[in-house]
């Protein structure tokens, strides 16, 4: 297998893996970096998400041989002590229930942020539809997402 050099969280890592390799189970299986979760393996539910040069992606049917020059962040790469407003916003409107989903709506929110630092209600629930959360929170999404975007 061919060795990838890949940057993750503003680090260089190589990996020997099949090019075919999903980057989650790159990230969750090689690198040790188990944030980012499995949910449905076909890039709908969004549980899987991370950023790909600040763009919202599913990592979960995208191949580790198309990433290999751009810049991944995982949930663990926001900031290291969950200090990031989009993290602090999440605890504050207390979004969570079961959490499963959590990792990738924060980092859809992020990137939504990055693109969008104003969004109005329509771009959240627009940036917002490709991540399911299986508990309802939406309404506590998107009031974090608003409160976020004041801090940020």
């Amino acid at each position: 297998m061919p060795v990838i050099s890949l940057n993750v969280n503003g680090k260089s890592v190589s990996i020997d893996v099949d090019p075919a390799t999903p980057v989650l189970w790159v990230l969750r299986e090689h690198l040790n970096l188990v944030g980012t979760k499995y949910g449905c393996g076909v890039a709908q539910c969004g549980a899987c998400t991370i950023m790909l040069d600040n763009v919202a992606v599913r990592s979960c049917s995208l191949p580790v041989s198309a990433v290999s020059k751009r810049a991944i962040t995982t949930i663990e790469g926001l900031s290291e002590n969950g200090e990031h407003p989009v993290q602090k916003a999440w605890i504050e409107q207390d979004v969570a229930q079961c959490g499963y989903c959590q990792t990738g709506q924060i980092m859809s929110a992020v990137a939504l942020l990055k693109s969008n630092p104003n969004p109005t209600d329509a771009q959240i629930e627009a940036s917002m539809s490709g991540n399911i959360c299986r508990c309802g929170t939406y309404l506590r999404i998107k009031e974090a997402i608003k409160t976020a975007a004041k801090q940020m």
